[in-house]
């Protein structure tokens, strides 16, 4: 009887430990404690965990985390498509957070045969944006940072929706990526930022979250202000000359073709507020946006 008394207050104590959080996907991550170390799959996450002061819990990122510059530090695991699983498995993570949007599903089986924790992390809104730093902050223990940051964020979301309502909405073409053309659709949270910023996206109505598109289709959308993502190293002023040459389209007689820093943008990390910040003062020079950027 003792014995078993024993066992029953053993398993009582780990329940009583475990620890359980709630992903971006709705699942519930039972673990057996919290986590003291996480891989993240995710650059967005990676910034959002620097952000509310988690890093001592990182004990591995990809390739692509470079936000903070501190982030570039941590132990790496390789691309965030096809992360080495051996990296991972020698990081002995407690959990990995990962993306169905960017990670590819034979890393998530993988990682699930290994029998090693994953938290989908993902944001198609900016509401999604707040409620993951929120989880972050359960992740990593920081919650009480989530509250400071998550208001700073929002009130500057509001300041800059302030400054753009007075004036007309123009028609915005943002360009994600040139060759294939690809642009935010109605689930893309681009097409959310630049209607904050003041903007009315032509693409949407595009199904899906970036979708691709056609260049007559974007030619017969006649774009007031044209915005081309730029990314580390690309070729922005050579495909800047590639639209310079769509006389057709009201922005490039204008003379509105502009580039923006793509991570802050494409990212949903604390950041985005500082791309919606950049998207603003381009859509509309007039409003004088405040910058305020994120650390």
């Amino acid at each position: 009887m003792s014995v078993l008394i024993l066992v029953l207050g053993l398993a009582t104590a780990a329940q009583a430990d475990a620890f359980t959080v709630r992903d971006m996907r709705g699942r519930e991550i039972t673990l057996p404690a919290a986590p003291r170390r996480i891989v993240s799959l995710v650059p967005s996450a990676t910034e959002i965990i620097f952000a509310i002061g988690g890093e001592a819990r990182l004990a591995g990122v990809t390739d692509f985390c470079d936000w903070p510059p501190d982030a570039r530090r941590k132990p790496r695991v390789g691309g965030m498509v096809a992360p080495s699983l051996e990296a991972i498995v020698a990081l002995t993570p407690d959990v990995v957070v990962a993306t169905d949007e960017g990670n590819s599903h034979a890393t998530l089986d993988q990682l699930a045969r290994l029998r090693i924790p994953v938290y989908v992390a993902n944001a198609h809104h900016l509401d999604d944006v707040m409620a993951l730093v929120g989880r972050l902050g359960e992740l990593t223990g920081r919650s009480d940072a989530v509250p400071p940051l998550v208001d700073s964020l929002k009130a500057r979301v509001r300041r800059v929706v302030d400054a753009v309502r007075p004036y007309p909405r123009p028609r915005v073409l943002y360009v994600l990526w040139p060759e294939p053309i690809i642009v935010p659709g109605r689930d893309g949270l681009v097409t959310e930022l630049i209607d904050l910023a003041g903007g009315a996206s032509v693409t949407a109505a595009a199904a899906g979250a970036y979708p691709r598109l056609g260049l007559e289709a974007v030619v017969a959308a006649k774009p007031d202000v044209i915005i081309l993502a730029r990314h580390g190293g690309d070729q922005t002023p050579t495909i800047r000359a590639t639209w310079d040459r769509l006389q057709a389209m009201p922005a490039i007689r204008a003379g509105r073709v502009h580039s923006v820093e793509g991570a802050l943008l494409h990212r949903y990390g604390p950041r985005v507020v500082d791309g919606l910040e950049k998207l603003a003062r381009v859509i509309h020079p007039e409003a004088r946006v405040a910058a305020s950027e994120s650390r």
